[in-house]
């Protein structure tokens, strides 16, 4: 059985975007970069809302890549390698490979794709990632805490629910980035 592990680089006062929608404030560096790769090759599925789709659908051009550093060439091989579920009313039709629509978020089929997984799963997007822990899916959160606080946006855990989690590992990076996982305890 698969976990179901939500990750996110998040500002240090609590968003994933700033008021005007912007993250380039969590853009990583090549030691994060070697990080998220690492998290990343144990995912086998990938779950996303339609925004975290359309940002994280880059991966699969090879265009941009070819004068970047390794680190990113190879977390563009990782994300191809993964099969990926969008959650979209709106989307008719997805542009990457190992892709499918589903247009209603079903927290019943969720828990059977962890129950069949042989490898973690993730979760990607504000949304969508708060519907699963209001529905006591996520297992784990792996933040990436980055050293700005920006004033608001768009929040990177749920509003209203009350998680109780239990720090499981933690790191800090040469840039002032700190990883911190917890499980998630039910609630």
């Amino acid at each position: 059985m698969g976990k179901l592990i939500y990750a996110a680089n998040v500002s240090l006062d609590g968003y994933l975007e700033d008021e005007n929608g912007a993250f380039d404030w969590s853009v990583p560096d090549e030691q994060v970069h070697a990080f998220w790769n690492d998290h990343e090759r144990s995912i086998g599925t990938s779950l996303y809302g339609r925004r975290m789709y359309e940002t994280m659908r880059v991966w699969e051009d090879d265009d941009w890549l070819a004068d970047e550093p390794d680190v990113v060439r190879d977390y563009a091989q990782i994300w191809r390698a993964s099969d990926k579920v969008v959650y979209s009313s709106t989307l008719t039709q997805v542009s990457t490979a190992r892709t499918r629509i589903e247009k209603h978020f079903d927290p019943e089929g969720v828990r059977l794709l962890k129950e069949r997984s042989d490898s973690d799963l993730s979760i990607g997007g504000a949304g969508i990632a708060a519907e699963a822990f209001r529905h006591g899916l996520v297992d784990e959160c792996v933040l990436l805490l980055c050293p700005v606080a920006v004033g608001g946006g768009k929040p990177a855990l749920p509003r209203g629910l009350r998680l109780n989690l239990e720090l499981l590992d933690e790191r800090r990076f040469d840039n002032g980035v700190v990883y911190v996982r917890y499980s998630v305890r039910s609630h």
